[in-house]
């Protein structure tokens, strides 16, 4: 019979306890040209690699005690949840492959861009010395790697996407994308003869489907998928991958679309794939899915797979400075 892990995580004040910042830190907004996020950047990094989201930890319970119990999806399961305590208990990496580091920034007018960008790759850097991050960036061709997870070419990782807006505080979120999960994301252009999939939400479905059979357990499923309709190439893709940010459980704003993505989740949940392809009914933790403008000659759906060890994290700063993360 296997023992039923019951996930409790460390509280709060255990968690704040071992903060990279000092006690009350609070960013001086007053002072937008000076000011420096660094810290609070990587104390957001630290946080984001040894602590899985409540919301993805309650789908993974919930996955597990739908499975037959003993059973290699359970025990899988079982074994994930294992995991995660294990890696909130010790402040450890909850992931060998801690990914790419993926960050959107909302800020208000007067902050600078180019100066924040350097704050967070240099908190990158002290969270990959830190063992925080595994340095995971290496040179196309020659596949040396920097060891401080930093572009060698360019700036283009981590990535970073900002967003100015008219609120006086600060949000900065932040994704660690596995290269196992990436690997199995996958763009359709309709119609797709091979697939039988038009230009309507019927062909949505099928793309869906079709990733994800194709994908099996290789993204270290159960996974979490972030569907974007329509857009170009490249905003589909971006598009795909910031909806993953969204909780699980929360509703889509567009009923048609909520409609879709319960749907949609529980159709793939009976292709009998499972955790890490093992078989079972846990295939998928959830879909978020966005329509987007398009290009009228074009039609894409892009799909970004987010595996089981779904790491986000937002960190929010008040118009008074206070820090919180959510």
């Amino acid at each position: 019979m296997s023992e039923c892990i019951i996930p409790t995580l460390t509280s709060n004040e255990v968690v704040a306890s071992k903060s990279v910042l000092p006690d009350g830190w609070k960013a001086d907004l007053s002072n937008l040209k000076g000011l420096d996020l660094t810290q609070a950047v990587l104390e957001l990094l630290r946080r984001t690699t040894s602590r899985l989201p409540q919301d993805v930890i309650d789908a993974l319970v919930k996955g597990r005690d739908a499975e037959e119990e003993g059973s290699r999806a359970f025990n899988t399961l079982n074994d994930m949840v294992r995991n995660i305590l294990l890696a909130d208990g010790h402040v450890t990496p909850l992931c060998q492959d801690t990914g790419t580091v993926i960050f959107w920034v909302r800020h208000p007018y007067g902050l600078s861009q180019a100066a924040v960008k350097r704050q967070i790759r240099e908190a990158v850097k002290q969270a990959t010395k830190q063992v925080y991050l595994r340095p995971n960036c290496v040179e196309a061709l020659s596949g040396k790697n920097s060891g401080t997870n930093m572009d060698p070419f360019h700036e283009d990782h981590p990535v970073v996407h900002f967003e100015e807006w008219e609120k006086p505080g600060i949000e900065i979120a932040v994704m660690l994308k596995g290269g196992g999960c990436e690997n199995v994301g996958a763009q359709y252009r309709l119609p797709d003869a091979a697939i039988g999939a038009g230009r309507d939400i019927k062909g949505v479905r099928k793309c869906i489907i079709d990733a994800v059979v194709k994908a099996q357990g290789q993204g270290c499923s159960p996974g979490i998928l972030g569907v974007a309709i329509g857009g170009d190439r490249v905003t589909g893709y971006e598009k795909s991958k910031e909806v993953i940010l969204r909780k699980l459980g929360t509703k889509n704003p567009k009923p048609a679309m909520d409609a879709f993505e319960k749907e949609i989740t529980n159709d793939l949940n009976t292709l009998g794939i499972g955790p890490m392809g093992y078989g079972g009914n846990t295939t998928v933790l959830g879909v978020h899915a966005e329509e987007m403008f398009r290009h009228p000659a074009s039609f894409y759906v892009s799909i970004s797979y987010m595996c089981w060890s779904s790491r986000r994290l937002v960190m929010k700063i008040g118009s008074t400075g206070e820090v919180s993360f959510d």
